[in-house]
């Protein structure tokens, strides 16, 4: 503590110019900056479909990728496992009836879930009705790794034991005026059977009238006994202007074998509005608002202001500039609790044939922290080449260079910059299109005074 000073701006440094905390105990601490660290990581991913096993509408997805760092050092996140699989499944589909067996992920009303199992998808065109069921072994959240993989390790003895179990269904009615749907889904624990989440969500959408639409939807936490995110969305489209006015409220979901509802996470209600407008064929401008605010959270800070609200804006546009040419720009702007945050972006992209495209693009972030150190800059430059080479295969690649500072108002401030490369190729073998001729066409009678 003796050799703490203040600084310029009241804080306490080291007298090599570091920040540090100072207790009861008569020591003060700090985190030193360390050296240097290189890395080279590198990413191949492979996403391949296969069919023609001698059974129309059987066919093999697999979506992989592999992970390394050429550099050695270990300080890359994400590069463990080496080898991970996104999705690998077998299907049959035909016209009323899909069934998939296999690691599958897919999104909901109740957001992203991913298992080793199998699903099975039924529709009945007649009366516009669809259905599923599906179960499994359930992967961790936002992950293609089990909750029992090693690089999960940081959460420790908050995790099971062994893999949960995952299944549920869903049932959607899609008549010409909208639509409606149901998705329920419960996860257990695979060594106790203790719920880990159990949720239920109901979605719906109306067109009243022609360009008009209302959509929305609420999600219903039976574990928590609570409403989750709910929100509804009015929508006008017509060809020069597209307007969405929407009411949100959002609650956070936790497992209930995870530490976080612990913390009492309240929702935050918001109230926004978009548009679009192509005033002319060749322009669009669209602008965005969105104000936001928390509710209550049940806890006394004396000593401090916390805000309990904020606001989110947005500005951009996107013109054709000439025969292959188009740009587009875009201004971000956010402040709420915590943090706040300016963003611009743009690119232009160029097609000087029907086989190429070339684009590039360039980005800027500032986001300050509160009552936080390491205040975020990052700018970016992509660019990216696409290329036909024929009509079956397709070659990409491109560079980005990411230039990010994390300012402090220390000795400790730091950067992580980076560049990356990549390339791509996509080849189509074959297809059902290609072996089944399309059936002979038959003339429609329409309403008087209809359109054909």
């Amino acid at each position: 503590t003796a050799e703490a000073v203040t600084g310029p701006g009241g804080g306490t440094y080291s007298s090599d110019g570091y920040a540090v905390t100072c207790d009861f105990s008569g020591f003060c601490h700090f985190f030193r900056a360390g050296a240097r660290v290189r890395s080279a990581p590198l990413s191949q991913q492979a996403d391949v479909t296969a069919w023609g096993f001698g059974m129309p509408g059987v066919s093999v997805r697999v979506n992989a990728r592999a992970l390394t760092d050429l550099s050695g050092a270990g300080g890359w996140p994400g590069t463990e496992p080496a080898l991970q699989l996104l999705e690998g499944y077998a299907e049959y589909a035909a016209a009323p009836l899909t069934v998939r067996a296999g690691r599958q992920t897919f999104t909901s009303r109740l957001g992203p879930t991913g298992f080793d199992g199998g699903r099975v998808l039924l529709r009945n065109a007649q009366h516009h009705l669809d259905g599923e069921v599906f179960g499994g072994w359930g992967l961790a959240r936002a992950t293609a790794l089990p909750i029992t993989s090693p690089v999960l390790n940081p959460l420790d003895e908050y995790r099971p034991q062994r893999r949960g179990l995952v299944f549920g269904g869903a049932l959607g009615w899609n008549p010409p005026q909208g639509a409606v749907r149901a998705d329920y889904i419960r996860e257990l624990e695979g060594d106790s059977r203790y719920f880990i989440s159990e949720r239920l969500g109901l979605s719906g959408e109306v067109r009243p009238a022609r360009r008009w639409s209302v959509a929305g939807g609420a999600e219903y936490d039976l574990a928590e006994g609570w409403w989750g995110t709910a929100d509804v969305q009015l929508r006008y489209a017509s060809r020069a202007v597209t307007a969405n006015v929407v009411a949100r409220r959002y609650r956070p979901h936790f497992d209930l074998w995870t530490i976080w509802g612990a913390f009492s996470p309240v929702p935050y209600t918001s109230a926004s509005v978009a548009i679009w407008v192509r005033p002319v064929a060749r322009i669009e401008v669209r602008a965005s608002g969105e104000r936001y605010r928390f509710a209550p959270t049940s806890t006394s800070t004396p000593l401090v202001d916390v805000e309990d609200r904020g606001w989110r804006t947005g500005l951009g546009a996107t013109a054709t500039l000439g025969r292959g040419w188009s740009a587009d720009a875009d201004l971000h702007t956010e402040f709420g609790p915590g943090a706040s945050s300016r963003q611009i972006e743009g690119g232009v992209t160029w097609a000087p044939t029907a086989r190429m495209l070339l684009s590039g693009r360039v980005a800027s972030l500032r986001r300050p922290l509160e009552l936080r150190f390491d205040d975020a800059a990052v700018t970016m430059f992509a660019l990216d080449a696409d290329l036909a080479v024929t009509d079956r295969w397709r070659v990409g690649g491109g560079l980005a260079r990411y230039s990010e500072a994390r300012r402090r108002p220390d000795t400790a401030a730091l950067d992580w910059n980076q560049t990356r490369l990549y390339a791509r190729v996509s080849a189509v073998f074959g297809s059902a299109a290609d072996r089944t001729p399309l059936p002979p066409a038959r003339r429609t009678p329409h309403a008087a005074g209809g359109t054909p």
